[in-house]
């Protein structure tokens, strides 16, 4: 049985159909993506499987006791509580059992003279323990740890008040929340915004061994092609479904697309006929009857709609160009930078030539930003050299420079404030590339949504012809159509870019070098996301940032061909062996067994070099790994005393830190140890 089904449902809103007639139905254990342009109705359609609306016609059923978990764009802190609390507190009959199981232990661990009450306490507590069991038992509280830490949350953050959370942090909590109640169906809406590439990651791979079914709408195209089995396309007030994921939902709406565009031009050739006929034989006598039968065909005729185009419009014009920069862009050496005491780098070095593309990856929290605010010039190192060449010219995009719009002016006058050489005809094409079309341009700024003030900003920047690039979370606010416009306009950038985002379609189509940051320090892999997750991780799912070892086969030369044995020769030709009867009759000479032996010294030498060669450097990764599993060592202990102190916890952010620090440094000892183990094997062997 269907969980939801809808069933010929139409929904308006200020006159206008948001949906005409849907059609569509969840499956248990189904994950269907919801997609579709800004105003296409998918919130409407959440509100409607949530029971927060009414169809205006047709009909929305629901499994007779469905659970529902729903996660929104925007969420507020639900209680004064523990952050641990929030997230088992998902079923109060749950929570009850807990409390009475508890308070039956407790008086079963006090003395009692009274057989018959020790009796029924056990019965009482064999009774609440099997039903607590049934709900998941003491393993929910390791499940709510286990989905907490996946979501980016540290063991210290358990026990601390939500109210000491910002926002992000508190829509973390409550999908964390909701992944632990595992509902009937779990409904949602840009799940990604507020996570980094480590949580995303480990989301994905949750969400595809969870039982429940899922409704996600989301603009980020990796986690729609890893996640979702089928799309939903709310296009023009229906829902088109399509099996497989985004990339496979694009190629078949491609196909579709071509079959009603190729439908839609034979109806209208077909309607041009019929007209020119009428047109000239309506007037006749002899012919007036067939022309009035064209007429009835006419007005009988279904007609089709003009298909709209599979993707948004994309960006075609071209934007000024920069003055060309210098070979050496800008450099950081042994850059330094607290607050307070808090040392967000340490001997920092980075250097960027003119033409990088360079992608920051982290987890939140370890300067990304910072480091751009840095190379912009709004923070100063706390010490080291910043050094920006000679004619850069820096373009920044931040999300709090949507803020600083004029929300009086229109959109046009407010891009005439950076191209007012332009005409108006200019400055609405240019416009119109970043998705502002027809009376568009002249809607204030004050009624603009996030996306809509993104693109706004991106246009200004972009107008200014930067030659250094630099952009913070540029995707955050974007649709998908939006994020595919600004990939557009980017791959034709010429000059020097910095990008800060956790879309890794985004990072992959655009950036040619990734820079890992975490504990203070910067390690830049050349390549894009897939390059860095696939050449430089031996785990592909931990990104924490710490420089992973790659697979033993990337870091061992391989294996020279085995030097032939005393006697051994290749297998001969046909050929080569009617020549060799001929010429030796089956018989050695004293001078060709003494070349023999001359060989087979040759061959000996050449097998100890080759195993010489081999052991190098298995010697040498042996030696390191040791060195770094001594340190890892030291520096563990270190942190343990810390942590063992109690005035550590006066400071709980820094002590937060130390415990992040201390769980990076056993997941890194673990691996070190695992390839430690396999190159001594190998050296054995």
């Amino acid at each position: 049985m269907s969980l939801v089904n809808f069933s010929e449902v139409r929904r308006f809103h200020n006159r206008q159909d948001v949906l005409k007639g849907v059609n569509l139905s969840i499956e248990p254990g189904e994950r269907l993506g919801l997609v579709g342009r800004n105003g296409a109705g998918k919130t409407t359609v959440i509100r409607l499987i949530m029971d927060e609306e009414a169809p205006d016609g047709g009909q929305v059923t629901r499994a007779k006791g469905l659970r529902l978990g729903y996660l929104p764009q925007d969420v507020l802190s639900e209680a004064d509580q523990p952050l641990l609390n929030l997230v088992l507190d998902t079923d109060p009959e749950y929570r009850r059992l807990e409390k009475e199981l508890k308070e039956t232990e407790e008086l079963l661990s006090r003395e009692s003279d009274s057989q018959a009450e020790i009796i029924e306490l056990a019965e009482r507590h064999g009774r609440l323990l099997h039903k607590f069991e049934a709900m998941g038992g003491w393993g929910r509280e390791a499940e709510a740890k286990k989905v907490l830490s996946g979501l980016g949350f540290g063991e210290n953050d358990f026990e601390r008040n939500l109210t000491e959370f910002s926002g992000g942090w508190i829509m973390r909590a409550i999908l964390a929340r909701l992944l632990v109640a595992k509902p009937d169906l779990l409904v949602l809406d840009e799940p990604t915004n507020h996570l980094d590439i480590d949580s995303l990651i480990w989301l994905e791979n949750y969400l595809k061994t969870s039982s429940s079914a899922l409704l996600l709408v989301s603009h980020d195209r990796v986690f729609l092609n890893n996640v979702a089995q089928k799309i939903i396309e709310l296009r023009k007030g229906r829902a088109d479904v399509y099996v497989g994921n985004y990339d496979q939902f694009l190629n078949e709406k491609a196909r579709r697309l071509a079959t009603e565009t190729a439908a839609f031009a034979n109806q209208q050739e077909r309607i041009r006929q019929l007209e020119k006929f009428i047109e000239k034989n309506r007037v006749r006598a002899t012919t007036a009857r067939r022309a009035q039968s064209r007429v009835k065909t006419l007005e009988k005729m279904d007609r089709l709609e003009q298909p709209d185009d599979a993707v948004e419009a994309a960006f075609n014009l071209t934007l000024p160009r920069g003055r060309r920069g210098p070979d050496l862009v800008a450099e950081l050496q042994s850059v330094t930078k607290r607050y307070g005491s808090f040392e967000v780098y340490r001997d920092l070095n980075l250097t960027l030539q003119r033409g990088d593309r360079l992608a920051l990856i982290g987890p939140n929290g370890r300067g990304k930003s910072t480091l751009a605010k840095i190379l912009v010039g709004l923070t100063e190192p706390t010490s080291g050299l910043l050094r920006i060449g000679q004619n850069v010219d820096i373009g920044y995009f931040s999300q709090f420079q949507m803020e600083a719009l004029n929300p009086g002016r229109t959109i046009i006058e407010e891009l005439a404030t950076v191209a007012g050489h332009l005409t108006q005809g200019s400055l609405r094409t240019v416009l119109g590339g970043f998705l502002f079309s027809g009376d568009d341009v002249f809607k204030k700024v004050s009624v603009l949504s996030g996306g809509e003030k993104s693109r706004l900003v991106l246009c200004k920047i972009m107008m200014t012809a930067p030659n250094l690039l630099i952009m913070d979370e540029p995707t955050n606010h974007l649709d998908i159509p939006g994020r595919q416009m600004l990939e557009d306009a980017l791959e034709d950038y010429e000059g020097t870019m910095i990008l800060i985002s956790h879309d890794r379609h985004f990072i992959n189509k655009l950036c040619d070098k990734t820079g890992v940051i975490e504990n203070g320090t910067l390690t830049v892999h050349p390549g894009n996301f897939d390059d860095f997750q696939r050449l430089w991780l031996a785990d592909p799912q931990d990104l924490s940032g710490q420089k992973t070892p790659r697979p033993l086969e990337d870091l061992v030369p391989a294996a020279p061909e085995r030097p032939k044995a005393s006697g051994e020769r290749d297998k001969p030709s046909p050929s080569e062996e009617n020549s060799s009867s001929a010429n030796l009759s089956g018989l050695e000479n004293k001078s060709a067994r003494r070349s023999k032996d001359k060989n087979e010294r040759l061959q000996a030498q050449a097998a100890k070099k080759l195993e010489t060669q081999r052991r190098r450097p298995l010697e040498k990764l042996l030696k390191d790994t040791e060195g770094r599993l001594e340190e890892i060592a030291r520096r563990s202990a270190a942190l343990e005393a810390t942590l063992g102190d109690p005035a550590t916890y006066q400071d709980g952010q820094k002590a937060k830190e130390i415990a992040l620090e201390l769980q990076n440094l056993l997941a890194e000892k673990t691996k070190l140890e695992s390839v430690w183990e396999e190159a001594a094997l190998q050296l054995e062997s």
